[in-house]
C-alpha cells in the first residue's frame, strides 16, 4: 500500500497525479484497431481464432451461440438461494430503473407551435458482461435487467468462456432471469468488434453497454460513431473519505473488497484523522489473512492501494474531485457541508453502514459507472440510455405566421433565403 501524508515534500506532485483522464496506451489502441479490422474482414473466423489466441477456448461457428435452453436449465439447476438472491436484485433495479423512464411530453412555444419529445427502446442493443476470474453475474443484472425495463425487443450478451469453451452457469441464470434474448460466448475487443459490425452469426447492434477491461473500453471507444455506446467502465475502483467517524473495520473491508478483484483495480483511502489512517492499515493486514483470492489481493494491494492524511476533510473532497471516482463512500458528521463539495463521483455511499457492494448487487441504481477518471465527463449506466429520443413540432397556420419574421430574420443573416421563403410561402 502507497501511503501519502500532506506533510510530505512531494505533497503537490502526489495531488496532481490524482487528476486523471481516461485514456488508452498506443499499445492497446494498436491491437484493438487490429482485432476490430479482422473481425469485420473474416466474421465468424477471426471469432475463434482470437478467442482460441487471447482464452484458449476452441469454438465453432455453431457453439459462439449459447442454446436458450442451456440458459432455462440453468436457472432450473440454480441453488434456492442463488434464485432467491438473482430475484431480489431484478426486483430492486428494474423498480428503479422503471421510475426513471423518459416519459413522451408535448407543449406550446412562444408562437404557439406543438413541440415535444417521445421515446422509444433501442430495437437491438449490446451488453458486455465480463468473465476472466470472476463470473459478474451482478454486471449481467445490472445490464440486461435495465434494457429490459426500457422495453428493449433484443438484448444481445456477449461474455467470454473459460479456456473448457463453458461459462459459469451461475451466470446464465442471471442472463436468463435479467431478460437476455441471444447469448453469445465470446469476450474481448473482438466482442465488441461481432456486435458493432456483425459477423455471420451475430447480428450488428445499434448500441453497446456494459464494461470491460481496457481493450474491451478501447473498442467500444474505436466503434463509437458506427455504434452508440453508454459510457466507458473499465477497471473497478473506490475511493473512501472519512473522517474520524469512519470505522476503521469497515473501512479496511471495502478497501479490501474492492482489491479482491484484481488486475487493475485501484482502491483509496482519503482521511483528516492520522489515528484513523493507522487504524485501516492495522485492519487491512488483520483482515487480508482470512481471505480467499490471494493471488488478486497481493498485487492489488502493492500497487492499487493508496492512503492519503490530508489537513483537512474538504482539501480530501478537492481531491475527490480530482480523482473522479466510480465508487466514493462518504463518511463524516458534517455530510451537510461535505456532500455538495462532491461534484465528480459516479455512486456515493454515505455513512458507516452503506457498503459498497450493496450497490454492486442490490441497491437499484446499476453499478455500471464511469472509471478512470471518466465521472468528469460522464454519469452511470441509466435506463434512459436504452431509449431513443425524438422530438416533435407541429405548426398551424397562425404559429406559422407568428414564426414566419424570426426565421426570415435568421435566414438573412446566414443567407440562406430559401429557408426564409419555405416559411413565409405559407403565409401568403
Amino acid at each position: 500500500m502507497k501511503i501519502f501524508r500532506h506533510t510530505d515534500s512531494d505533497w503537490k506532485q502526489t495531488t496532481a497525479a490524482l487528476d486523471r483522464r481516461a485514456e488508452a496506451s498506443d499499445a492497446v489502441r494498436e491491437v484493438v484497431s487490429g482485432v476490430i479490422r479482422d473481425v469485420r474482414a473474416r466474421g465468424d473466423a477471426a471469432l475463434i481464432e482470437l478467442t482460441e489466441r487471447f482464452d484458449g477456448a476452441k469454438l465453432t461457428p455453431e457453439t459462439l451461440r449459447v442454446p436458450e435452453a442451456a440458459l432455462a436449465a440453468a436457472w432450473d439447476a440454480a441453488s434456492a438461494e442463488l434464485q432467491t438472491a438473482l430475484n431480489a436484485s431484478h426486483h430492486n433495479v428494474f423498480d428503479f430503473a422503471s421510475k426513471s423512464l423518459r416519459q413522451n411530453w408535448s407543449g406550446l412555444n412562444q408562437q404557439g407551435a406543438e413541440v415535444g419529445e417521445v421515446y422509444h427502446p433501442f430495437e437491438r442493443v449490446g451488453c458486455y458482461v465480463p468473465g476472466g476470474s470472476a463470473p459478474l453475474v451482478s454486471t449481467a443484472m445490472m445490464t440486461v435487467t435495465l434494457a429490459a425495463a426500457a422495453g428493449v425487443p433484443e438484448i444481445v450478451v456477449c461474455t467470454p468462456c473459460g479456456r473448457d469453451g463453458q461459462v459459469n452457469p451461475g451466470l446464465f441464470a442471471a442472463l436468463k432471469r435479467a431478460g437476455a434474448t441471444e447469448v453469445y460466448q465470446i469476450g474481448g475487443a473482438q466482442a465488441i468488434a461481432a456486435m458493432a459490425y456483425g459477423t455471420e452469426t451475430i447480428k450488428p447492434v445499434t448500441k453497446i453497454f456494459g464494461p470491460g477491461n481496457s481493450f474491451v473500453v478501447e473498442a467500444k471507444r474505436q466503434a463509437f460513431g458506427v455504434v452508440s455506446i453508454d459510457l466507458l467502465p473499465g477497471p473497478s475502483e473506490v475511493l473512501i473519505l472519512s473522517d474520524s467517524t469512519g470505522n476503521p473495520a469497515f473501512i479496511a473491508a471495502d478497501i479490501l473488497a474492492q482489491a479482491e478483484h484484481g488486475k487493475d483495480s485501484q482502491a483509496g483511502f482519503i482521511t483528516d484523522d492520522a489515528a484513523l489512517l493507522d487504524a485501516v492499515i492495522a485492519e487491512v493486514e488483520k483482515q487480508r489473512q482470512k481471505l480467499s483470492r490471494q493471488a488478486q489481493l497481493e498485487p492489488v494491494l502493492e500497487k492499487g492501494v493508496f492512503l492519503i492524511l490530508t489537513s483537512s476533510l474538504e482539501e480530501g473532497a478537492n481531491l475527490v474531485n480530482a480523482y473522479a471516482p466510480e465508487h466514493l463512500s462518504l463518511i463524516t458528521d458534517r455530510e451537510e457541508t461535505i456532500l455538495p463539495l462532491i461534484r465528480t463521483a459516479g455512486a456515493i455511499f454515505l455513512g458507516n453502514h452503506s457498503p459498497v457492494a450493496v450497490g454492486d448487487f442490490l441497491a437499484g441504481p446499476s453499478h455500471t459507472l464511469p472509471t478512470g477518471g471518466a465521472c468528469k465527463s460522464f454519469p452511470g449506466l441509466t435506463v434512459d440510455m436504452f431509449q431513443r429520443r425524438t422530438s416533435i413540432i407541429r405548426l398551424d397556420r397562425e404559429s406559422c405566421t407568428r414564426s414566419e419574421p424570426i426565421v426570415r430574420a435568421f435566414a438573412a443573416v446566414e443567407g440562406l433565403d430559401a429557408h426564409g421563403e419555405s416559411v413565409s410561402i405559407r403565409t401568403r
